[in-house]
């Protein structure tokens, strides 16, 4: 079964709180159960206990979807990272969820005003064993649990690039598994569709991001920073004619596998500038079409 989604950064942003502080929670999940979707991920804008936040989305026909959760591999010892997931897998459980979006953030740089997206994070060897070790054991935690944990793969973070997603799945562990997010994957120079028929079989949640090429090519050329980026519009939805990313090969590579699972419209913009609601509306629209035409269901 497949049940689409959004996320609330397209509203009100997670790094910047200024980007979309004038709309709130109750703004978005309104605009969410006007346009239809099934699901939404967590935001900073939504209780923090698992219970009130099912009850909260509840109220809006909606359920949780996933929410993000920052690994500290190469910061933090194993047990003090095992606490903090179980944590988390309490709190997805108590919100009705089952996934778990997790990306490493002991040296990111993704939400650093003050340091361009380029100058990213590279791991030594050493860091590259000690990460993949430890995230197979907090996979396997989850695993235990029942809850599914996807590895975003992030601009400005250490798993950006087509090497680095390739390496890190070619280390993973039997437990390992993928989120497969199209606009990080362009951004950092990776083909969504190799990825998509790569990995597949491991992938456990779909975010489908789009581009606006001109705005990704200025925070490269520029060195800007992610936020600065997001501030431009770099980031847009599935159907806008401004952005670069055909969906339609990765969701029929996911209809041919099997997929089953969230198909997520993850794409922060400046709220004020870009009418959430008309642009998550397209972005659904078109991906529900492109779903029907490729047997996705």
């Amino acid at each position: 079964m497949i049940l689409y989604g959004t996320n609330p950064i397209a509203w009100s942003n997670d790094d910047d709180w200024s980007i979309g502080d004038h709309l709130s929670l109750e703004d978005c999940l309104d605009d969410c159960r006007t346009i239809g979707f099934d699901g939404i991920e967590k935001g900073h804008k939504m209780p923090d206990r698992g219970d009130v936040l099912r009850a909260k989305l509840g109220d809006y026909g909606l359920v949780f979807a996933a929410g993000w959760f920052s690994t500290n591999i190469l910061a933090n010892d194993i047990e003090t990272e095992l606490k903090a997931l179980r944590a988390w897998i309490d709190f997805t459980k108590a919100a009705g969820g089952t996934h778990i979006n997790a990306c490493e953030c002991s040296n990111t740089v993704h939400g650093n005003d003050a340091t361009p997206v380029n100058n990213r994070p590279i791991m030594t060897d050493a860091q590259w064993d000690r990460f993949s070790m430890g995230y197979e054991i907090l996979s396997e935690c989850a695993a235990r649990e029942g809850v599914k944990m996807g590895y975003h793969h992030h601009m400005g973070t250490i798993i950006e690039s087509e090497a680095d997603i390739d390496r890190f799945m070619a280390m993973a562990g039997p437990h390992t598994r993928l989120l497969l997010d199209t606009g990080h994957a362009h951004f950092g120079g990776a083909d969504p569709v190799k990825l998509a028929d790569n990995y597949m079989d491991r992938v456990t949640h779909i975010h489908c991001k789009n581009i606006r090429r001109e705005k990704m090519e200025e925070v490269r050329a520029q060195d800007l920073s992610f936020l600065e980026g997001v501030r431009r519009g770099t980031f847009t939805v599935p159907g806008d004619q401004e952005g670069c990313i055909d969906f339609e090969p990765v969701l029929q590579i996911a209809a041919d596998r099997g997929y089953q699972g969230w198909v997520v419209i993850e794409a922060e913009q400046d709220s004020a500038r870009y009418n959430p609601l008309e642009y998550q509306q397209l972005g659904l629209t078109t991906l529900k079409s492109i779903a029907a035409r490729v047997g996705l269901h």
